[in-house]
């Protein structure tokens, strides 16, 4: 990764449709921006301000979400979520995510990811696969 500073910025914005509703992603009965979907813009957020920094062969994991959500947004407004890089730890990148809808402030918190490689990161992810069908394997032969 070329290297990071805390205060890079990143930003994000989807139009509130019928397929991010909180009733269309089984999150709830209501009409609204659903949180599931809030959690995504703010991932994307992040990933935006990284994208300039990031080499051939890495990526980051998002690990951790932590926000409030904290008004309605109903269907037609625009919600912008933005992230800032306000610590670096290593491999650990943390954010503080906000997000607005041109009337409120939807939603806030910070958002953890952790630098990768992509090689090293695909193998651990077929190793599990494989474990996964020994043990099926095994079980069925019990």
């Amino acid at each position: 990764m070329k290297p990071l500073e805390t205060g890079i910025q990143g930003k994000a914005t989807v139009k509130v449709t019928q397929a991010n509703l909180a009733s269309s992603t089984g999150s709830g009965a209501v009409d609204v921006f659903s949180t599931p979907n809030l959690v995504l813009l703010m991932e994307e957020a992040a990933m935006d301000a990284l994208r300039p920094y990031m080499e051939e062969g890495e990526s980051t994991v998002g690990t951790l979400v932590n926000i409030r959500h904290i008004s309605p947004t109903p269907p037609g407004l625009t919600v912008t979520a933005t992230a800032t890089l306000t610590e670096i730890d290593g491999r650990r990148l943390v954010f503080r995510v906000e997000a607005y809808d041109g009337v409120d402030k939807v939603g806030e918190g910070t958002h953890e990811r952790f630098l990768v490689s992509l090689d090293r990161f695909t193998a651990r992810a077929a190793e599990k696969i494989k474990l996964s069908t020994n043990l099926s394997t095994r079980n069925s032969n019990t």
